[in-house]
């Protein structure tokens, strides 16, 4: 059994079950780097409140940093059956520099390292996204660069609707993904990693000798540490951990929306994009088959990510303050939705520029006259008709169309002047053309 940071009240061993229930370690072991962090400052902070001697803090801090590259080089392997993170980082430094490493967790409490850890965990994995993110937004604009001027269908009620430039549908996904940069550059200005609640009233550590601390561990304040301004907020918020996974849900919900996309126009019934095959999977029995897996996983992930924001915000609506066992429970749904987010945005981000149109099949469905059932309606009102009246003579005209089985820019003049003098058979060849279309459409810069 290992050795706990508690117990000197109890009398009976802890149940074995239960204390498999209880561990943390299997997952937590991923905040090593930043407990480890939390040791470093709290020793730095203890040599300045002089309740370490200098000797004691170079010895601490050697230790602690040989640990912080072991983390770092991947050869941090604690015992399995340690509690937690913290038990862990404590009990090998025992190991190590003897009964020196019991004054570290002078006046500290895990409650304090906890929320210290994962504020400064979410503020790294947060300047993660927004970096993946960037190289996602240069995707979509590589993309847009490769297929500009090419005319594309798009839909609205997934029903055929006007041209549009494939360009501007990359750009358009290239924004979505902007604004959710944008909204974690906001994220990071406002999270601060905070340090020294104790349990949750304090410490009697002084403010300065934390600050001290904090400014010579982090000079360029890339961390943005502070001493805890509250510490019963401190030790009770998760709030930023809520954030994150609201931010990382947007995210989902766009790369889904792209998926959904990508999904449907690669189907035989569409067929008008071919993603690159080192992106797809076939099929054990159908030798034809050519899957878009990465992008059904991508769907399929949504259920997660939203899962793990729902699952957060249950366990912390009704908790008291300030720290209780249920907030343990927020590390997993936290750490496993950056992981899935960061390796889908890998992906998506190599994957985009190796797209493909199809143009044979999109020019065949640029081919349906209903697609420029504004520019004929616009048509007519340059001709002095009010909109209105337009859009019902336009709506007239493709009924006429489907009902006689003929194609608008094949109906004699005569029978077009009947649904208005300006309409014949030369203009409207003219004017239904996704090139016209295409140029009519001003009020977008390109």
């Amino acid at each position: 059994m290992a050795k706990k940071l508690w117990g000197g009240r109890f009398t009976k061993p802890i149940d074995p079950e239960f204390e498999q229930f209880s561990q943390s370690i299997h997952y937590d072991i991923v905040l090593a780097e930043y407990d480890i962090l939390h040791s470093i400052l709290h020793v730095k902070a203890l040599n300045k409140a002089e309740l370490l001697s200098n000797e004691e803090t170079n010895q601490l801090l050697e230790a602690l940093y040989i640990l912080m590259q072991e983390v770092k080089n991947n050869e941090f392997t604690p015992d399995p059956q340690e509690e937690d993170i913290h038990s862990a980082v404590q009990n090998i430094l025992e190991k190590r520099i003897g009964k020196l490493a019991l004054k570290l967790h002078t006046l500290r409490s895990r409650n304090d390292q906890i929320a210290f850890d994962v504020k400064a965990y979410s503020f790294s994995s947060a300047l993660k996204l927004w970096e993946a993110l960037t190289e996602l937004v240069k995707a979509f604009l590589v993309l847009a660069k490769k297929t500009k001027g090419l005319p594309y269908i798009g839909y609205t009620h997934t029903q055929r609707a006007q041209i549009i430039q494939f360009s501007d549908y990359s750009k358009a996904y290239a924004i979505m993904f902007d604004r959710d940069r944008e909204r974690l550059e906001d994220y990071l200005k406002h999270t601060k990693v905070r340090i020294g609640a104790g349990a949750l009233a304090g410490s009697s550590i002084p403010h300065q000798a934390y600050t001290d601390a904090i400014h010579e561990e982090d000079p360029r304040d890339a961390l943005k540490m502070r001493v805890v301004e509250n510490s019963l907020e401190h030790v009770a918020d998760r709030d930023f951990v809520i954030e994150l996974l609201s931010h990382a849900s947007l995210i989902q919900m766009h790369l889904s929306r792209f998926a959904e996309d990508m999904i449907l126009y690669t189907t035989a019934e569409f067929d008008y994009i071919d993603l690159p095959e080192e992106f797809c999977t076939g099929s054990s029995l159908m030798p034809h088959k050519k899957n878009a897996d990465l992008m059904e996983l991508l769907r399929g992930h949504s259920g997660t990510i939203y899962g793990n924001l729902m699952a957060l915000l249950v366990t912390m609506k009704g908790l008291p303050l300030t720290y209780n066992r249920d907030m343990q429970l927020d590390k997993e749904p936290l750490f496993r939705s950056i992981d899935i987010i960061l390796s889908e945005l890998d992906q998506v981000s190599r994957m985009v520029p190796g797209i493909e149109l199809k143009s044979n099949k999109i020019n065949k469905a640029l081919e349906d006259e209903h697609l420029y059932g504004v520019e004929i309606a616009e048509f007519l009102v340059n001709k002095g008709m009010a909109f209105k009246d337009a859009h019902n003579v336009v709506g007239k005209l493709v009924r006429y169309s489907e009902d006689n089985n003929v194609l608008i820019k094949e109906i004699p003049n005569e029978k077009l002047q009947e649904f208005h003098p300006a309409l014949n058979s030369a203009s409207l060849k003219s004017i239904m053309t996704p090139e016209y279309a295409i140029k009519q459409k001003k009020s977008i810069r390109r």
